[in-house]
């Protein structure tokens, strides 16, 4: 099977593969620049650019850790990562990831307009107000994340509606991605909640409202995954985990040590102070979290309004915020580590353009 290139709104994508947005820091401008280099959308995440080349407003005193959601999602921060993306990618498509669970939600998707985003991709919730935050930008697509013909449909119907406007392509998650599930933990082992059976009806349901790109995400690995998701109705798909095995993607080479040592039964669910369920590696820290032994729990950047500035995060028994950053950083002790279902079938890091040529015309390339 050919991929074909994908229209979203006014862009043009040469191959129908986002790489998933990914926070903290895993998916910034390394990455995602090297991505849309080579056909692809590279999509730059915004979760924590305030600690992005550790921006001078970081306070020292607080352990360069980015006070209050304002600093947490810097605009400066974002600028600077597609600033550096631009010198790679030139003219590109770029995408910003955008959590609808982000405190300051709707600065975030201005600000992503402003410094030059080409498409926001949001989910973590239901961005039913997005296009009220970006209405100054037409020219910026906009790509719900929904796990349900349901959620979609609801989208759409507000949308339509309110601000005369529908989304310019959907990704359709299954519960085999890594990070925050738009399940409950039952469903996420229910046979009638995967990707391939919830493809088909999100497609139906998109046909009632436009001629719009089905983006399959959850558990792709190769592309033998995307043709067969595309056959069932998908016009391409979205990738996070195979693309922390690259050389360009921003995490740490520990993180990446640790995704490459892993084993399929040390991927599982766990909970969240976002208050969603969401898939790791087994670690120390969860081992430290299950006998309520974690890093001392102090909420410094206030990153998402689920966890209630730090109450979610102490009954669960960990910052997300500060977990991430160490994942990010490298610490393997206090780190938490996401990764999606098919995490441990990674076996060696190589270039994006080696592994964008392994999907586009096959694994022997």
């Amino acid at each position: 099977m050919t991929l074909h290139s994908l229209q979203i709104g006014k862009h043009r994508i040469k191959y129908p593969i986002f790489q998933g947005g990914m926070g903290l820091g895993i998916s910034w401008d390394r990455l995602a620049s090297a991505v849309s280099l080579n056909g692809g959308l590279g999509i730059i995440s915004s979760v924590g650019t305030g600690y992005y080349e550790n921006r001078t407003h970081i306070k020292k005193e607080l352990n360069l850790k980015p006070y209050g959601s304002n600093n947490f999602y810097s605009r400066e921060g974002l600028q600077a990562v597609i600033n550096n993306a631009r010198k790679v990618c030139g003219d590109a498509p770029l995408g910003c990831n955008i959590l609808c669970a982000s405190n300051d939600y709707a600065r975030i998707a201005r600000d992503a307009c402003e410094v030059g985003f080409n498409v926001i991709v949001s989910g973590a919730g239901l961005p039913t107000n997005l296009p009220e935050f970006t209405a100054e930008f037409p020219d910026v697509a906009l790509v719900p994340i929904v796990s349900s013909a349901r959620a979609l449909k609801m989208i759409c119907k507000r949308w339509q509606s309110r601000y005369k406007r529908l989304p310019d392509a959907v990704v359709v998650e299954g519960p085999k991605s890594g990070g925050h599930q738009g399940f409950t933990y039952e469903q996420c082992l229910d046979p009638e909640y995967q990707l391939e059976k919830i493809v088909p009806k999100v497609a139906e349901e998109a046909k009632n409202w436009g001629d719009f790109p089905i983006i399959a995400a959850g558990g792709i690995w190769d592309k033998k995954d995307i043709e067969n998701i595309i056959s069932l109705g998908a016009n391409g798909v979205q990738m996070g985990t195979r693309f922390i095995g690259t050389v360009e993607c921003d995490a740490s080479d520990e993180f990446k040590e640790v995704l490459l040592a892993c084993k399929e039964e040390d991927i599982e669910l766990i909970h969240s102070p976002v208050g969603y369920p969401a898939r790791g590696i087994r670690t120390n820290l969860l081992n430290l979290v299950d006998k309520r032994m974690g890093p001392k729990i102090n909420c410094i950047s206030n990153c998402v309004a689920p966890c209630q500035r730090g109450k979610e995060a102490s009954i669960v028994g960990y910052c997300i915020a500060d977990r991430l950053y160490d994942a990010y950083s490298g610490k393997k002790d206090t780190g938490l580590f996401f990764t999606g279902a098919n995490g441990y079938r990674l076996q060696k890091i190589i270039t994006v353009k080696e592994l964008m040529d392994k999907l586009v015309n096959g694994e022997d390339t």
